[in-house]
């Protein structure tokens, strides 16, 4: 079972997943700050779905990092953590000591310690909503600035890939949501911003490893 809510310290987004058996974990853009088992690990952006298997029993708890803003607070590239699950201790040292509870606690003190440029959060941010809405990247280089070759270096930094690859993603994730909510395959492709059906079913066989029919009814969760 997965379960979300804003914290009311920082209104970051903050999961608890309670699941047993095999589950599949797909790509969503983002970096989070996990609890499990009294070992707290930043997860990074994944490329690909893997799959873990949980005892019964299991419970993580985690806070999503608003898009591109953990590169910030870590001091690590993004593209640097791509598919890998790194204890927080090995990437800043005299972290506070935490909890299932304390999640934006030590969230807050990520933020005061590394005092993040506003401009890049700000940039940060346009860029998500550019690849959620689809905008080519040779318009949302000219927006802001940098030249495309640029531009997709600050993506890899801040998000951990390109602004193409972030952009399938992004629409990627709208399809899962609209095929498992049982949105016929063609009106979710449709409604996703695919070409058409066969699109849809290659980038959510690329990104998800299966067919959207399997997707359809596949466990499936956040990191």
């Amino acid at each position: 079972m997965y379960s979300a809510r804003r914290g009311a310290v920082t209104g970051a987004v903050l999961w608890e997943v309670r699941a047993a058996g095999e589950h599949r974990v797909l790509p969503d853009g983002a970096l989070d700050l996990m609890w499990h088992e009294g070992r707290l690990t930043v997860a990074g952006p994944d490329a690909t779905a893997t799959s873990v298997r949980a005892e019964p029993g299991s419970r993580t708890f985690g806070l999503r990092f608003p898009p591109g803003v953990a590169p910030l607070l870590l001091g690590v590239p993004a593209g640097d953590l791509v598919n890998r699950r790194v204890a927080l201790a090995d990437l800043v040292t005299g972290t506070p000591g935490a909890g299932p509870d304390l999640l934006e606690h030590v969230y807050v003190d990520l933020w005061r310690r590394a005092d993040p440029d506003p401009g890049l959060i700000r940039l940060a941010a346009l860029l998500d909503r550019g690849a959620r809405r689809g905008v080519p990247v040779a318009r949302l280089a000219g927006m802001v600035g940098l030249t495309e070759r640029s531009l997709r270096r600050t993506s890899r930094d801040l998000f951990g890939y390109g602004l193409k690859t972030l952009s399938g993603i992004r629409r990627f994730q709208r399809a899962h949501e609209l095929v498992q909510g049982g949105a016929a395959l063609a009106a979710a492709a449709a409604e996703a911003g695919y070409a058409d059906q066969a699109h849809m079913t290659r980038e959510i066989t690329r990104f998800a490893g299966i067919t959207p029919g399997r997707l359809r009814t596949a466990s499936t969760r956040s990191p």
